[in-house]
């Protein structure tokens, strides 16, 4: 296995922050980022991150902004980044799959709030990113539109995690500064723990979801792959307005490590990882507390039940009935599903999530956050899921993700380790606790990687 994580022209593997300063230093300019950004693209294109690249716009838009930089306006740290934009959401300009050979971008709709903020401060979209059909599946694979290489291992296909697989990808590989994923069931979480970067899972509606395709109507929340904890932390304020402060220490942290699901038949690698950073934690002055919420598991029937029915809702059933036979195995079983949840077994999912979550968030009168593996494997080699060797084990990569879904959480994920293959470890908090989330997150990522 040769890793790869080639520091060669790696404009953003301190951060965003770390970027625009070499800009505003006059190290390197707009234009000089955006063409060395396509030009990695160019030399990676096994990685098969993008779906398109937007290659002349980028470069126009880097021309105007170092020329509006030149003249003293500054829109700050975003100004001139290169963005991947999961192909699920509209791009004004550019065309969206959803990750199918289907023609479904009536679905998504016109470019949307989020894509339009980024642009706003500056950003530059240097095209779309792969996707899993319809962001239905965890692995990364999609047999539709093809399934991206995982940088972590240029010698074996690696899955990427999904469904965010080309955002991760092309962050990962340091061709753009930020990936722009969504997250219904850890499609943010997973790929950023699969490619060994930081993920956030936002509180649902936090981040708008216009122009962006609708898989669930109830659990879809949209959020970056990045870097570091501080570019997370630096786009929670773009988007909300609300400041990040800097949480000096982890001393007094009580963490609660929930035993049913999340710590069931990991990898060793990432046992090892896990248990080593929750000792790093408590050596830091943290409190661990071993702690079980059995139900978890009810994510089994809860996610497939509400994502189903709604998907189908979001297609209709008589175009699913049309593409069916041409869509991705795995998507388009999930999605069948949904063909089948009656309005009765429907509501009585919701109610038993809203139920669950209220359960889930009052454990928070105790802890201040969850801790967990944010996958339970490491990256799997695409040949051992398409052999079925390990099909049935890929599919759990949501399995430790989708409860803070279903519970209503805010959670990220970050690097255990930055050497050999990636481990993620996820940090769980309230819905609507993100700031907190990204101040304890970067507390926490200083104590593990030291």
């Amino acid at each position: 296995m040769t890793t790869n994580m080639n520091a060669d022209n790696e404009l953003f593997a301190n951060g965003i922050a770390a970027w625009a300063e070499q800009v505003r230093n006059r190290q390197i300019s707009f234009s000089e980022t955006i063409e060395l950004c396509l030009a990695r693209a160019q030399n990676n294109e096994q990685l098969g991150a993008f779906e398109i690249l937007d290659n002349e716009r980028a470069i126009s838009t880097a021309k105007a902004m170092d020329q509006l930089l030149i003249s003293g306006r500054d829109l700050g740290p975003m100004m001139g980044l290169p963005i991947g934009v999961k192909d699920i959401m509209a791009a004004e300009g550019l065309p969206t799959t959803n990750g199918s050979n289907a023609d479904t971008a009536h679905l998504t709709g016109s470019e949307g709030s989020v894509v339009q903020t980024m642009k706003a401060a500056g950003a530059i979209v240097l095209g779309k990113t792969k996707t899993v059909e319809f962001a239905f599946g965890a692995t990364g694979v999609n047999e539709s539109r093809g399934t991206p290489w995982n940088p972590v291992d240029r010698d074996v296909h690696r899955m990427p995690g999904g469904s965010s697989s080309g955002s991760a990808v092309a962050v990962a590989a340091g061709i753009v500064g930020l990936g722009l994923g969504t997250d219904t069931g850890g499609s943010v979480r997973i790929p950023a723990c699969m490619t060994g970067i930081v993920g956030h899972k936002t509180t649902v509606g936090l981040w708008p979801t216009d122009g962006i395709f609708s898989l669930s109507t109830t659990l879809d929340s949209v959020g970056p792959l990045i870097r570091t904890v501080q570019d997370a932390a630096l786009l929670h304020t773009l988007m909300t307005g609300e400041s990040v402060g800097i949480k000096q220490s982890v001393a007094g942290l009580r963490f609660g490590v929930p035993s049913t699901l999340f710590l069931d038949e990991l990898d060793s690698a990432v046992a090892d990882d896990f248990e080593r950073c929750c000792q790093a934690l408590v050596a830091a002055g943290a409190i661990r507390y071993n702690m079980d919420f059995p139900e978890a598991v009810e994510r089994a029937y809860l996610l497939p039940n509400i994502v189903g029915a709604e998907i189908i809702s979001t297609l209709t059933p008589e175009l699913f009935a049309e593409i069916r036979e041409g869509m991705d195995t795995v998507s388009g079983a999930r999605s069948a599903h949904g063909l089948q949840v009656s309005a009765v077994e429907y509501i009585a999912a919701q109610k038993r999530r809203i139920h669950l979550s209220n359960k889930a968030n009052a454990t928070f009168n105790e802890l201040d956050c969850w801790l967990s593996p944010t996958c339970p494997f490491e990256p799997i080699a695409i040949g051992d899921i398409e052999s079925g060797e390990l099909h049935e084990r890929a599919l759990l990569a949501s399995r430790n993700t989708q409860p803070g879904n279903i519970f209503g959480f805010c959670a990220t994920s970050i690097p255990m380790q930055r050497e050999g293959l990636p481990t993620g470890l996820q940090i769980m908090m309230p819905g609507n606790a993100d700031r907190v989330l990204l101040e304890t997150s970067l507390a926490v990522q200083k104590v593990i990687i030291s």
